[in-house]
């Protein structure tokens, strides 16, 4: 691992209204970790755009937010990460600034994954697709909200990792290149952000039940697998003022049992 690892503290529960104020985008937001962070966060007291490649998909995680009590309305956002081009993610991040005036938070939860596969057998559009939603996206879309973000007296990203050991084995393909290459992106940046209001974060989450999951680990009882919700709590952690101490570095949800495990 290139960045330093933390834990979550202790006893850590977030406070009320942690996140009243502030504009929070997430990306992949009709996915397992992306839909449970969008809920953590409206709770907290964001209001939520809520991003993903149709609006259609969106739409009940629309429903559950706005059926709750005393939270901001969110805003769909539909994005093609793996279409766009640079001047559509400039566009969308002006698009922002128009319709709210202010970005606080962006958490990087879309992922792509279409199983394992050896490299000698995967296809270029594969690969190229891949890359391009794990890894360039990510880069794409930040860069383009930097200047809300460092328009704030305290803003955060969050990029959304997975086991760097299993990353590097057979068959994981253009994905575990992907993910590699996003925890030297988070590390650059926050080499690059360290003396500014931007907080650059790493999350590494537990075995999460996801339709990502799903996709490799096609056997596997899904019943005993925990939901995104810990993962979730540990993004509205770093997305809130808390996190301070631990910008920089990889939040590891794992248990000292199975995290050094390969």
């Amino acid at each position: 691992m290139s960045l330093p690892v933390t834990r979550l503290p202790a006893g850590w529960t977030p406070a009320a209204a942690s996140l009243a104020e502030r504009v929070i985008l997430i990306t992949g937001a009709a996915g397992g970790l992306g839909r449970a962070s969008a809920l953590a966060c409206a709770k907290a007291g964001a209001t939520v755009l809520l991003a993903d490649r149709k609006a259609r998909a969106l739409e009940p995680v629309y429903d559950e937010i706005a059926a709750l009590p005393n939270v901001a309305q969110p805003m769909l956002q539909p994005m093609d990460l793996q279409g766009a081009t640079p001047l559509e993610y400039q566009g969308f991040a002006e698009s922002v600034e128009r319709q709210l005036g202010r970005l606080d938070g962006v958490v990087h939860a879309a992922a792509k994954c279409e199983g394992l596969t050896p490299l000698g057998v995967l296809s270029p559009e594969e690969w190229i697709s891949t890359l391009h939603v794990d890894l360039s996206a990510p880069f794409l879309l930040t860069q383009a909200c930097m200047p809300l973000l460092l328009a704030r007296e305290d803003s955060a990203v969050v990029f959304v990792l997975d086991d760097p050991r299993r990353m590097g084995s057979a068959h994981w393909g253009a994905y575990g290149v992907a993910k590699a290459g996003l925890e030297g992106l988070a590390s650059i940046l926050h080499e690059e952000t360290d003396e500014t209001s931007l907080r650059v974060h790493a999350l590494l989450p537990a075995p999460m039940r996801t339709a990502l999951r799903r996709t490799v680990w096609a056997g596997e009882d899904p019943s005993t697998i925990a939901t995104p919700d810990a993962a979730a709590q540990a993004v509205l952690y770093l997305l809130s003022p808390a996190a301070r101490a631990s910008r920089g570095k990889l939040l590891d949800l794992r248990n000292s049992e199975t995290g050094n495990r390969p």
